[in-house]
């Protein structure tokens, strides 16, 4: 049944993702902005689902699934979170250092991968 739920929260995602970021980049005329609006947004209901407790179904239904598809940068927002909650400040650093350096130079990577293809 987490399937079915994960599933349907994904599904939910990924098109709110797709309408949402397509309205706020068209509003402001930057796209980076309407996934920048995404990104917060995600990482706001992931926050506040967390912090309701351990309640199984809005897990699945909510943050696995719908903020999954919405975006994964929320999970990585709560990740960060956790970490300095627990006073581990250096490794939150390195999440969000490593994370953010990492990403560029994959997606850096994959579009040179993706340029020589095309010629």
């Amino acid at each position: 049944m987490a399937y079915f739920w994960i599933s349907l929260g994904g599904a939910a995602g990924s098109a709110l993702r797709y309408f949402l970021a397509g309205l706020v980049g068209r509003w402001f005329e930057h796209a980076f902005l309407g996934t920048m609006f995404v990104n917060v947004s995600g990482s706001l209901v992931i926050g506040f689902v967390a912090a309701l407790g351990p309640i199984k179904l809005w897990e699945q239904l909510l943050m696995i699934g719908l903020c999954g598809g919405y975006t994964t940068f929320s999970s990585f927002s709560l990740q960060t979170l956790q970490l300095i909650h627990e006073g581990r400040w250096t490794v939150a650093f390195s999440n969000i250092a490593g994370s953010v350096l990492l990403c560029l130079i994959a997606v850096w990577l994959g579009h040179a991968c993706g340029a020589a293809l095309r010629r």
